[in-house]
């Protein structure tokens, strides 16, 4: 049975989990789930208990039970969706094309951002930035 604990404090970790849960039975694994970037604890983890009898008991005793401070929420954990892959960089499917270097929307210098920002009129390109004109 796998069941998963949330509001854990941030002081928990997988050995902590563990021996909580050893008190109702066999333990095959305990997990608290990390931030991938800081390692920290994000507040909720997982314990897999081979006896599904032994996994309702502990449901039901530590679910509400406070523990290291805080109150935990206990329940069997519901199998993880399919979600699609997360990219880490550029749209994929959210942002279409946002011009990038002189692409539909103008990317680089003009479209519709202002580009120019002079204070000429049209045909009068000099050369420079920002040229007073008297």
């Amino acid at each position: 049975m796998n069941i998963y604990i949330s509001n854990l404090s941030f002081d928990v970790n997988d050995s902590d989990l563990r021996e909580l849960f050893e008190e109702y039975g066999q333990v095959s694994s305990a997990k608290v789930i990390t931030d991938k970037f800081s390692g920290k604890s994000r507040g909720f983890g997982f314990v897999e208990m081979p006896n599904d009898e032994e996994g309702k008991k502990a449901i039901e005793e530590l679910n509400q039970a406070e523990y290291d401070g805080k109150t935990i929420n206990v329940s069997v954990a519901k199998p993880r969706e399919d979600r699609p892959e997360r990219r880490s960089f550029g749209g994929g499917d959210r942002g279409g094309n946002r011009g990038g270097f002189g692409g539909s929307r103008g990317g680089f210098g003009g479209g519709s951002r202002g580009g120019d920002r002079g204070s000429r009129p049209a045909g009068d390109r000099r050369e420079g930035g920002y040229h007073n004109k008297y």
